[in-house]
């Protein structure tokens, strides 16, 4: 399937229309809600709760499913997914993590940030297939993203707002940056740079789910990545020793200067 290379290139995300069925995308959905209702698991940082008044204790994200599912193996190793990042980064990539989003009626969203932050990929970045399990807009808590802010270096995190958000910090946008929303349907993959910004709304609808099915890759000359993230696999399953990415690093704040806004960087922890 051709892919919009300049639009990932010049805008740092592209949507892939289609690439998995509907009755794909519906055993998926099956698979995860059983897998979910069956208990709990490594990476359920919150525990489950199923009387808890929070959504999200209820349905807390699966991570690194790929670990003990092979069904998750499967599809982070897609022949589907390697195709397209060959086009997009002229080679595949190695694949570092699993996550399921459920998002269920009335949960919160994601504050805006860069996955950089998190997987610390040196040399290079790392980059994310999102896809999307239900059909997505913004009533049931579609993403949000900065166009073109793939070209900024990682920012400086701050508080956010965790009155809408499930986590607890996010990166702050210049005047002139604003999020759009990404209106996806079932089966729909998005793929987006490392370094773009990128969030989601809160879940403000009665009944629908937001189910969406992330993998996580990097760079294939990356020879750092954060230690959670290791081992990465190629897309042959075999694995790659990587060094650990140590913390600290440079991050940008927003500064005013001759009458605009300009990155600083600083030294972060």
């Amino acid at each position: 399937m051709p892919v919009d290379v300049k639009e990932f290139t010049e805008r740092g995300h592209v949507i892939v229309p289609g690439l998995f069925t509907d009755s794909e995308v519906a055993e998926l959905r099956q698979h995860y809600m059983k897998v979910r209702h069956a208990g709990s698991y490594e990476g359920d940082f919150s525990g489950v709760d199923s009387k808890a008044t929070d959504p999200l204790k209820a349905y807390p994200r699966l991570i690194h499913m790929h670990r003990w599912d092979q069904i998750s193996l499967d599809w982070m190793l897609e022949p589907r997914l390697e195709a397209v990042f060959k086009q997009l980064l002229g080679k595949a990539p190695l694949a570092v993590q699993t996550m399921l989003y459920f998002k269920p009626p009335g949960a919160r969203g994601q504050a805006l940030h860069q996955d950089q932050y998190y997987l610390r990929v040196q040399p290079g970045t790392c980059i994310a297939a999102w896809m999307a399990l239900d059909d997505c807009d913004e009533e049931n808590g579609c993403l949000q993203v900065v166009p073109g802010s793939h070209s900024l270096p990682v920012l400086c995190p701050e508080g956010a707002d965790t009155t809408q958000s499930f986590t607890d910090v996010t990166v702050p946008l210049s005047a002139n940056m604003q999020p759009e929303p990404v209106i996806m349907k079932a089966g729909d993959v998005f793929f987006f740079n490392g370094q773009l910004i990128h969030g989601s709304f809160p879940n403000s609808s009665e009944s629908r789910f937001r189910r969406a099915l992330i993998g996580h890759y990097i760079d294939a000359d990356a020879d750092q990545v954060a230690q959670y993230y290791h081992p990465a696999l190629r897309f042959d399953g075999s694995t790659v020793d990587l060094d650990v990415s140590v913390g600290g690093g440079r991050c940008g704040v927003w500064v005013e200067e001759d009458g605009s806004e300009v990155l600083e960087m600083l030294e972060r922890l």
